[in-house]
């Protein structure tokens, strides 16, 4: 399974467009630096042609088709995870626990519109590395640095070096509208997600409305749930579209709070029960889209102090 994340990155070169999302408390009304620290990714884009792998896989799935693929995307990322008090170089026991985290990934994004509903189904799989070894501690370092921002000291306790797979589907139901003259399209979710990162289900509710949807398939979603479409059409007339969701997700299992799978580590008292609010903007001209969101989130552990809220920006080129 994991040849499948490198197998098609030649193919991805002459990719359809290119994205880079970075997501940090920084976009948020309160930036404090703590737990979610920031992340990056970067997304290669493209319809993939008949014969494509993605499409036989597509074929092979229960309830899925091969002429439904629209999109398949390889995918790179880096996250930092941190407590809230940067400044103790000691072990801070009662907040989460310091986490670096890299990783590669394929997703694959099917749209069938028949009927009252448009069904947008996603898959994806990812593999990376949580610990030392991904150097994100350092990197965390150098920013704060050339930021004149306080220094992170204490990731000398983060997660120890551990490898991970994790393997999620997700599918959106969408109904279309008209509200005050725009374009409306809302319905529910729902996610599962399975691995030795996060393991989880997940359910919502999303509403887009704006003008000329039909150049991009879905929203952003934000982490743990893996992202959404980045793939839009190029080389149309403006478009832009508003989006509000509530999500709930049922944690059965996550590395970054529960610590190592096999070797002592850092821990918190994760809660089961995480909710999710969250708001965006999406413009889109000629070759280029840009899309903000923003993120409210319950609290995912004993003892939390504060729920915790972050933001995302996206640009994307459209060949």
């Amino acid at each position: 399974m994991v040849a499948v994340l490198v197998a098609g990155w030649p193919a991805a070169l002459l990719a359809d467009s290119l994205s880079i999302k970075v997501e940090n408390d920084l976009f948020a009304y309160e930036n404090d630096d703590g737990h979610y620290s920031g992340g990056l990714e970067l997304f290669w884009s493209f319809e993939p042609d008949n014969g494509h792998w993605a499409r036989g896989l597509a074929d092979a799935l229960p309830g899925w088709s091969g002429d439904e693929v629209k999109t398949l995307a390889y995918r790179f990322g880096m996250q930092a995870y941190t407590p809230e008090d940067l400044h103790r170089r000691a072990l801070v026991e009662d907040d989460r626990p310091y986490a670096g985290l890299l990783f590669l990934g394929v997703s694959l994004y099917a749209d069938r519109n028949g009927g009252p509903w448009r069904v947008n189904r996603q898959l994806h799989l990812d593999a990376g590395l949580v610990g030392p070894g991904t150097g994100v501690g350092k990197v965390q370092h150098w920013i704060h640095k050339h930021l004149d921002d306080t220094e992170p000291r204490g990731w000398s306790h983060q997660l120890r070096n551990e490898p991970f797979l994790n393997l999620a589907y997700g599918q959106n139901w969408w109904h279309g509208g008209r509200l005050l003259g725009l374009e409306l399209e809302y319905g529910p979710s729902a996610g599962l997600a399975l691995g030795n990162l996060y393991t989880y289900g997940s359910a919502g509710l999303l509403v887009r409305f704006g003008r000329h949807l039909d150049r991009s398939l879905g929203i952003p979603s934000v982490t743990p749930g893996q992202s959404g479409s980045q793939y839009f059409t190029p080389r149309g007339r403006f478009a832009w579209y508003g989006f509000l969701g509530v999500e709930g997700r049922y944690m059965a299992y996550n590395m970054l709070l529960d610590g190592n799978t096999f070797k002592s580590s850092h821990s918190v008292d994760r809660k089961e029960w995480v909710g999710d609010a969250k708001a965006g903007l999406a413009l889109t001209w000629s070759t280029w889209q840009l899309t903000f969101a923003s993120v409210w989130r319950t609290h995912e552990f004993e003892g939390q102090q504060g729920h915790d809220q972050f933001g995302s920006v996206t640009l994307s080129y459209g060949f």
